[in-house]
């Protein structure tokens, strides 16, 4: 039996895509028989022009063999986006051209990776597995101006119905998607294993700690993407402002919107906001355990009230308390599964400011969520079922 595993992000690019990948190919590897192989064709890392680390184009592990597709240089832009997954398209198909396959499984955040998986899986007469992380048709009149939306859309719902009508299963990452797939594709069975809390941020001893109320500014740490879905440039300046002399910001990342947040920050004569690049996971784990309390916000688009941040799950394992503008699904959970979070409506600057101060300023152990969210624990059960499909 061979396995095609399709992921546009992988280890060790730094982004949520490539963190789930990585830990569900290990999993697999773990199950699947002593002459079974497993092919995973992924890019060499990209997600960030600020992180520069060196992959193999080729990695030979056991059982599993690594192709890393090199893009030509891109931005976060949509059309340099396009460019590269058009060009990463191509060489997938070079690559798998004259090989068969028993099993296709595409991990998809925008859609096209999903569309390539259900190509190939035809092509090969072989089952497909999909795994969203996003309803990209559900967030395009958000994301594009009208006159843009009004075009693509049809475009890509017809794309998502191609992708999605030939998969044998599909995963969704956010049980708040379930609704959007019972009702257009009632006839696939879906599966709900979501995100995980990775070993790196599991604690290895944590006991009740009181942060100091009387230390200020406190430290307010954001570390992920700062693109058009998370916001950060519609809330942080103006917040930061309000709450100068109280907190300071330290927000860790890039995306298509950070040259728009340092503009609005400059514009708003901020002084307590400081901005880093992405980093490695040793030294973020470095950065949560410094901060006083840890920031998480999605913007205020109704596509949104779906999702499910995978950086919420790091957050809560750090035992520091939360403060996250979400609503909608997101909001529910935190609400039922981690203490200590302060939750605010996306972008409204003055709730934000006054549930801050609803916080408990202690670094408490979520024990229950920790054993509840393992990421080891969701990918094993992810790679059985994917393996079922062939019982």
């Amino acid at each position: 039996m061979k396995i095609l595993i399709l992921s546009f992000y992988y280890s060790p690019d730094l982004c949520p895509g490539s963190f789930r990948c990585t830990a569900f190919v290990e999993q697999l590897r773990h199950l699947v028989g002593p002459t079974d192989q497993i092919e995973v064709i992924t890019t060499i890392p990209n997600r960030y022009a600020t992180f520069n680390v060196q992959a193999p184009e080729v990695e030979n592990q056991p059982q599993v063999t690594i192709r890393r597709i090199k893009l030509p240089h891109h931005q976060s832009g949509m059309v340099d986006q396009t460019k590269a997954f058009v060009y990463f398209s191509r060489e997938v198909s070079k690559l798998v051209k004259h090989s068969d396959y028993s099993l296709v499984f595409a991990t998809s955040s925008r859609l096209m990776t999903a569309v390539l998986g259900s190509v190939i899986a035809r092509r090969k007469k072989a089952k497909l597995y999909l795994d969203i992380r996003d309803i990209f048709v559900d967030t395009l009149d958000d994301i594009l101006p009208a006159k843009f939306s009004i075009v693509a859309k049809p475009i890509f719902s017809w794309l998502e119905k191609y992708a999605f009508t030939h998969a044998h299963r599909i995963n969704l990452i956010s049980p708040g998607f379930e609704d959007y797939f019972r009702e257009r594709y009632p006839h696939i069975p879906l599966r709900a294993f979501t995100h995980g809390i990775d070993v790196e941020f599991l604690p290895t001893e944590q006991i009740a700690t009181q942060l100091s109320k009387n230390v200020k500014p406190l430290t307010v740490l954001y570390a992920g993407n700062i693109g058009e879905g998370q916001g950060l440039h519609s809330i942080i300046p103006t917040l930061a402002k309000r709450m100068e002399g109280q907190i300071k910001f330290r927000l860790i990342g890039d995306g298509g919107r950070k040259l728009h947040l340092v503009a609005e920050i400059k514009s708003a004569n901020c002084h307590n906001v400081e901005m880093l690049p992405p980093m490695n996971r040793e030294a973020l784990m470095k950065e949560y355990q410094e901060a006083d309390v840890l920031f998480l916000h999605l913007n205020d688009y109704e596509a949104f009230y779906k999702v499910l941040p995978s950086k919420l799950f790091e957050y809560a394992a750090s035992g520091k308390p939360i403060w996250a503008g979400v609503s909608g699904y997101a909001a529910k959970f935190i609400q039922s599964e981690v203490s200590n979070a302060a939750i605010f409506s996306p972008c409204n600057i003055f709730e934000a400011e006054q549930c801050f101060y609803s916080l408990d300023l202690i670094v408490k152990p979520r024990h229950d969520f920790i054993q509840k969210y393992t990421r080891q624990q969701a990918m094993q059960s992810m790679a059985s079922d994917l393996l079922s499909l062939l019982s």
